[in-house]
């Protein structure tokens, strides 16, 4: 079924339940803890995804939940509620404004609606399926990007890849980087670099290593700004994707970028394996 205002309604009040959490915790005592993958998390995270999750039980008994802290609810509808309380936990912990909740609702798989919501600094984009992306409240778009030579190109941190990326990412490094001041990539920003880019500020975000309720969110700010997201493969963005993600702000650079992500010692590269 198509994205209702009440949908819509509820994914703005489960924004400003997990912002009504974290705000207070951000440059204070937050409770750092590493979890068993070595990834960090904080009360900030816990508590924000369990303010969310109580909100959809109670509105939204019978739809599933994909959390990050709190894992998987089974739904009935067809319908899941993909939520990260802090995407860029560390960004968070050293003090940086520059992490974000994000919020999706996927139906039978495909992101119909994401938000990318940054409480401190109180910026909010919005992205629904066949509409314009807004960012607090007004249209946003992607800017042209003319040439893969000297476009921005933006990662939290090859140190995050899945193992053997790293080597196709600077290959995209080095095409962007011909005939361009060699400045390298804008590193750090998790969730922050997809709104960036939906707002024109970037032109190019590649991770790998991403899980769903990373990347969920992002398809509909992204592509409702004019922008492309796929995988490494470009391929589109569903629950069954593995983590490759990559949005181009100027679609029209899209087979550029893939190009340039396999050529490493020209050789193809088939993302399709398993981690």
């Amino acid at each position: 079924m198509p994205v209702s205002q009440a949908d819509i309604d509820l994914a703005y009040r489960l924004a400003d339940v997990a912002g009504h959490v974290i705000r207070p915790y951000f440059r204070g005592a937050f409770g750092l803890e590493t979890k068993g993958d070595q990834s960090p998390v904080t009360l900030a995270d816990k508590e924000a995804e369990a303010a969310m999750r109580r909100l959809l039980d109670a509105e939204r008994s019978g739809d599933g939940i994909v959390g990050e802290e709190f894992g998987e609810k089974p739904g009935v509808t067809g319908r899941q509620w993909v939520l990260d309380p802090i995407d860029g936990t560390r960004s968070f912990t050293v003090g940086r404004a520059i992490f974000g909740t994000l919020i999706a609702l996927i139906e039978d798989g495909w992101p119909v609606l994401g938000i990318i919501d940054q409480p401190v600094q109180r910026e909010r984009w919005v992205g629904i399926a066949g509409r314009d992306t807004l960012f607090n409240g007004a249209p946003t778009r992607t800017r042209l990007c003319p040439a893969i030579e000297g476009a921005i190109v933006a990662t939290t941190s090859p140190h995050l890849f899945a193992d053997g990326d790293v080597p196709h990412f600077m290959s995209l490094v080095r095409a962007v980087s011909k005939g361009a001041p060699r400045q390298g990539p804008v590193y750090g920003g998790d969730c922050y670099n997809y709104g960036l880019l939906a707002s024109g500020h970037l032109d190019i975000v590649a991770e790998s290593g991403l899980k769903l309720y990373d990347f969920a969110a992002l398809v509909p700010v992204v592509e409702g700004a004019g922008g492309r997201m796929c995988d490494w493969n470009g391929d589109p963005l569903t629950a069954a994707s593995e983590g490759h993600v990559l949005a181009i702000g100027d679609p029209a650079r899209t087979d550029e970028v893939l190009e340039a992500l396999r050529g490493v010692d020209g050789h193809d590269h088939d993302h399709d394996h398993d981690h």
